[in-house]
């Protein structure tokens, strides 16, 4: 019985995957599991494991969160058993998503990491995404890793902002 089950948890979150264009996050994807109660947070992440060494989805991680990509091959799979999931779960993530896509969309879409460079001071990375595309990615230096950590945690609240001045400063004539 416990294969078959996480044969379902590992097609739920193909199907997820497949039906937004942004990535999701290990905590967005065991949300929706955990919220209704399919199974625990450890078959979960057995479940993304598997999926990760099998390539049927790639993992990026930024600022100690895993965001998750379907992959080619995981497309290919879910089209091959995706009528193993039952219309009651397809239902329950497409209520999901209605009641989350915008939260779930800026929190994989707005993006900041930092890392220490070969000067010692720390490169802060803030991106804005769109579908695959970035609609800003920018790249400042700070001499401290508190000024490092101050930026990525205010770049999810400001860079609506950011984005748009600076927008309106470069097209004005």
């Amino acid at each position: 019985m416990m294969s078959e089950s996480i044969i379902l948890y590992k097609l739920i979150i193909l199907y997820m995957l497949n039906k937004v264009d942004f990535p999701l996050n290990n905590a967005q994807i065991s949300d929706f599991i955990l919220e209704k109660e399919y199974t625990t947070y450890f078959t979960i992440q057995q479940a993304i494991s598997e999926m990760i060494d099998s390539d049927l989805i790639r993992a990026e991680t930024i600022r100690n969160s895993s965001y998750y990509h379907l992959t080619q091959e995981g497309e290919n799979t879910l089209n091959f058993f995706g009528n193993k999931i039952s219309d009651a779960i397809i239902e329950d993530i497409h209520e999901y998503f209605k009641n989350n896509k915008f939260q779930l969309r800026n929190e994989g879409s707005i993006l900041a990491d930092y890392y220490k460079t070969t000067n010692q001071d720390f490169a802060v990375r803030c991106q804005v995404k769109e579908k695959d595309s970035n609609l800003i990615d920018l790249t400042l230096t700070v001499p401290t890793k508190e000024q490092a950590e101050a930026i990525c945690n205010n770049w999810n609240e400001e860079s609506q902002n950011i984005y748009a001045y600076i927008m309106k400063q470069l097209m004005h004539n």
